[in-house]
């Protein structure tokens, strides 16, 4: 990386501290549960997994809002959880690190979804899902919708964290998008593909390949088909910016009326991808926010990525963390 780029991206994590973000979706818990295998049970041809300790992470849009803080910008979250323990430590987990819960809220017709992930010698067993995927409650929608409308104009911009958790309908996806063009703000997508087109008209959509395969009816097997992929989706979605993300390849930036840029991955050691493009959303949202093109928040969001995969577990990456990334690129 040349010193020049070097120091605009550094300019870029300098104004971080001044950003404001709302992250819009789905709140969820982590839960990991650490041992390891000594033996297979006797009763099925599983492995006894010996329980060492057990930990609990912020995920979902939980877990983008905590990027953000940890990046050094300022972020809300705007959500629903259970009215259980679980949701209760969410809250508390968040108030201690300094995120803004005003647009949480609870909803007891609901259980707070929680993924326990059971993980011995560094691999991942098994997942357990607890999660209630029905409409919110009517009430419950007019309260965050009257958020919505009563704090837009604080932020800078608006992500929506789809996990396909029964919060992100059509209609709330249409509305909050309009609510955010009327009132200048950009939106970015980290989509799901059963409302993969009620995307259209946010200025970022971040698909992975899968995703953009299916999305786009286009079997992305190499550039040639991954570009053709893109570019559909480009006029479907009428989207200022599709970043596709492509795991160890890197990422796909398409914009209006440019060439597809590719970006390669800088991941020197891959352990765990979990929340990797909750990691990526938040960075990219950021950079945006003081101003960056799309092409220079993809290429931070891309260095961030290369750090958390290297973490087990639901992770973070600080903001130093990231300046010391880029100063080792070359």
């Amino acid at each position: 990386m040349d010193m020049g780029k070097r120091e605009k991206l550094d300019q870029v994590i300098e104004g971080f501290s001044k950003t404001n973000i709302l992250v819009f979706g789905d709140v969820m818990m982590d839960r990991f549960i650490w041992g390891n295998v000594s033996r297979i049970s006797p009763e099925a041809p599983v492995p006894v997994v010996k329980v060492e300790r057990e930990t609990f992470l912020l995920g979902g849009a939980a877990n983008v809002v905590h990027n953000i803080h940890a990046l050094g910008g300022n972020g809300s979250l705007c959500g629903v959880v259970g009215d259980d323990e679980m949701g209760r430590q969410i809250i508390r987990d968040l108030k201690k690190i300094g995120i803004g819960t005003q647009g949480l809220f609870v909803d007891p017709d609901r259980q707070t979804t929680v993924k326990t992930r059971i993980i011995a010698h560094h691999q991942q067993v098994v997942r357990i899902d607890r999660e209630a995927t029905d409409a919110i409650r009517p009430s419950t929608l007019q309260a965050l919708s009257e958020f919505l409308r009563r704090k837009l104009q604080r932020f800078d911009g608006v992500i929506l964290s789809d996990y396909e958790k029964g919060l992100l309908t059509g209609p709330l996806i249409r509305s909050t998008i309009r609510l955010a063009r009327k009132a200048k703000k950009f939106i970015l997508v980290d989509p799901k593909l059963r409302n993969f087109f009620f995307y259209r008209d946010a200025r970022v959509v971040t698909p992975n390949t899968a995703e953009a395969s299916s999305a786009s009816g286009v079997p992305i097997l190499d550039v040639p088909s991954l570009k053709k992929a893109g570019r559909l989706l480009m006029k479907k979605l009428r989207c200022d910016a599709l970043v596709i993300t492509r795991g160890e390849e890197g990422m796909a930036i398409f914009e209006r009326h440019q060439e597809p840029f590719l970006v390669p991955t800088v991941a020197k050691e891959v352990y765990d991808v979990t929340g990797a493009g909750d990691t990526v959303i938040g960075t990219m949202a950021l950079a945006l926010a003081t101003g960056a093109s799309v092409k220079t928040a993809a290429s931070l969001a891309n260095e961030a990525a290369g750090i958390v995969v290297g973490k087990m577990g639901t992770a973070t990456v600080s903001r130093q963390e990231l300046i010391q990334a880029i100063k080792e690129t070359r």
